[in-house]
């Protein structure tokens, strides 16, 4: 059924119509409603293109990401999109995701905004200095921020307390009675690095434990610089007697690293990983982890952040902090040396 025979139908003008579908004020609830009865009974589907040149919306949600194989290789990166995907579908809109080349994303993001292909954006892995969300906040572009960084300006955001979570992994292990704790840490570039880290070093100072350089492994975050920090730590004279890795993908090469040395988590050196490992890691030890809710839960309250930002709430109000919490695993214990 057309915008036309819907008018005919009910007697209306197209106009009259057209704007009852798209939510005009000026039509009464009255019409509004007879008319979307009509449109759902006539399996009415608008012109998409046709409608966003009367809107100016184009009922899409977008996400610009440099995909790596490390992206395509985490099951909770690939989850939070599928259940942010589902979201926008349900609010009959549609979810693009762009990539982008890795260092130059502003590129893509200046592409996306100049030929109007979508109304909003998810920023993810925020950057403690972050010049997409400068030039977004500069462009008055819709976003949510799935991380914080270090801008004052009032912004969409959603975050985990990273600094709480990797402190909760370090006081576990100084109850232990480790002293000797080490850090295997992301790029500090990153802000949830460089938050993981804070929370590292406060939960030291906190056991009055001193820092050691020589623990604190930077620049991390795949499975075979996992295995050649690992490596390194154990070569170390006085090497650490628990470990913290604050993101999964590496933990999974410290756990190969600790196979290979013959060397058994939770009884030999204590593992505590952020995230958790992949479920498809064999590594015959159940992990205690950092976790995070559930990847789904965070996709979709991404997407709920979204549509309320789209729908005119202030951006100021949509900031959103979840705590993790400890999974006890079999990988930690207390100090046998």
């Amino acid at each position: 059924m057309s915008l036309k025979e819907i008018a005919k139908t009910l007697g209306l003008s197209v106009t009259t119509v057209s704007r009852a579908l798209n939510g005009y004020p000026e039509v009464s609830e009255k019409t509004r409603s007879l008319v979307k009865a009509a449109a759902k009974a006539g399996g009415y589907s608008p012109n998409s293109q046709a409608r966003s040149l009367v809107t100016g919306k184009m009922d899409a949600v977008g996400i610009i990401y440099p995909i790596s194989r490390n992206d395509l290789g985490d099951p909770a990166f690939l989850e939070t999109i599928a259940s942010l995907a589902v979201r926008i579908d349900q609010a009959d809109m549609d979810l693009v995701i762009s990539s982008a080349v890795v260092g130059d994303e502003l590129r893509a993001y200046r592409r996306m905004i100049s030929r109007h292909r979508i109304d909003g954006l998810i920023v993810a892995q925020t950057l403690v200095h972050d010049p997409r969300l400068s030039f977004l906040l500069e462009q008055k572009f819709p976003f949510v921020a799935y991380g914080r960084s270090d801008s004052c300006e009032k912004y969409a955001w959603f975050d985990i307390d990273n600094q709480a979570g990797l402190k909760m992994a370090v006081n576990r292990l100084s109850s232990f009675g480790h002293r000797r704790i080490a850090l295997i840490n992301a790029s500090t570039t990153l802000n949830f690095a460089v938050q993981r880290r804070a929370g590292y070093l406060e939960g030291l100072a906190e056991a009055a434990i001193a820092v050691d350089p020589a623990y604190i492994v930077d620049n991390v975050f795949d499975r075979r610089s996992g295995y050649s920090a690992m490596t390194k730590l154990l070569a170390l004279a006085e090497p650490p007697t628990a470990i913290v890795v604050d993101n999964n993908l590496s933990g999974v090469g410290v756990m190969r690293a600790l196979l290979d040395s013959g060397l058994v988590a939770g009884r030999d050196l204590s593992v505590i990983v952020y995230d958790d490992l992949p479920p498809d890691t064999l590594v015959g030890t159940t992990v205690t982890s950092i976790i995070q809710p559930e990847p789904g839960k965070i996709g979709q309250q991404l997407a709920e952040m979204m549509l309320a930002l789209l729908a005119g709430e202030d951006p100021a109000r949509l900031q959103v902090l979840w705590q993790p919490k400890i999974q006890v695993g079999t990988s930690d214990g207390p100090c046998s040396q």
